[in-house]
This record gives structure tokens, sequence and C-alpha cells, in this order.
């Protein structure tokens, strides 16, 4: 069987019912959802992304980050750019379908906690040394607030969270000590979704 996403009259994506089960099994779409995630896909650069996409190509054919920066699930996320580069193979950011839906499905609202904050930690470890420590913390709330905030004031918050945060006192965080800092963050999963 032959899934086509019909918009406006327009043929906009087929996949085989065997792409769509495998889609589904991996990721935390329905059909319908997937069908949607592609026809984003595909808007960010059609002239790259074909209308019916072979599973080579799904894993093939790249979309500039900066491309898809610009959709408006992502245009305002302070975090855009590392989330490219945390799902991209090639770590540039430069996505290809497969990785623009598991960035979407790991940011849906039926996506676990802790997948939530594996990526969390993913995209918030700017250096990607395995830890966040206070170059990356730096980072983040300066994303976070867009620079709004004096340098004194970015190093007294990178300060009190390394010392309320860092358990094992070596100045940084681990994954244990942020997923547990994250854990008592009643506003995490609200705030760590997007909406296709």
């Amino acid at each position: 069987m032959v899934y086509v996403l019909v918009v406006m009259g327009n043929k906009v994506v087929t996949f085989t019912d065997q792409q769509l089960e495998d889609y589904q099994d991996c990721t935390f779409f329905t059909r319908k959802e997937i069908l949607r995630v592609h026809q984003r896909f595909r808007e960010s650069s059609p002239e790259l992304v074909p209308k019916i996409m072979t599973e080579g190509q799904a894993t093939s054919i790249q979309v500039p980050r900066e491309r898809i920066e610009k959709l408006p699930e992502l245009v305002e996320n302070p975090f855009k750019t590392r989330m490219c580069e945390a799902f991209s193979q090639d770590g540039d950011g430069n996505l290809t379908f497969e990785d623009f839906l598991d960035l979407l499905s790991v940011f849906s609202e039926q996506a676990p906690r802790d997948i939530k904050v594996f990526y969390a930690f993913k995209i918030y470890d700017y250096d990607q040394d395995g830890f966040i420590g206070q170059s990356d913390l730096l980072n983040v709330i300066t994303a976070l607030t867009r620079n709004e905030l004096t340098t004194e004031e970015h190093q007294q918050i990178v300060e009190k969270v390394i010392e309320e945060a860092d358990v094992d006192g070596d100045g940084k965080l681990s994954y244990l000590e942020f997923e547990h800092v994250i854990t008592r963050a009643p506003d995490f999963m609200s705030t760590f979704h997007i909406r296709i």
C-alpha cells in the first residue's frame, strides 16, 4: 500500500506502508504526523527534497542547517543551531529527512522525559566533551537570556548552578548530575517540545 498526503489537490509525499511502519516504530509519531513532518522538511528546500522520497534519499539528501533553522518550528528557538548539530549525521547541522524526523520526534509531546533529558544534555554540551562545564553554561544562559544580562550576572548564575548541581565537586556537570537537576524542574517537559 502507498500513502499519499494530498494538500489542496497537490500530492506532497508518498511513502510505502513499510516505510511509514518503520518510521512509526522508531519515532513517537503517527503516520499522519510523519507525513506532516515530511511536508515541513520539503518546505524548507523544495528544490532539494523530492515529493516522492525513496528510503535511500531519506538518509542521503541533506538540507542545510540555515534553511531548517528558518522553519516556524525552530525560528524562535535559541538552541536551534545546537539542536540541528546534535541531530545531524555530519555534526554540522545539515539534516536528512530521518535526522529531521528524529529531532521533531524527540521534541514532541509524546516523547518520554528520559529521552528529552538525554538530548537536552547533548544540546547544552556545546564543546561536546561529555560534561556541561562553565563555558557550556555561559552559552546556555546567553542563549536563554538573549544576552540581556551583564557578564557579571552570567558568571553569578553559572557559579550558582555549579554550586547547587555539582555533586562531586569537579566544577562541571556530568550527565547524572544534569539529570538530577532536570528531574526537579517541573517546567522542563512543558518547555522542551516542538509542535508540528
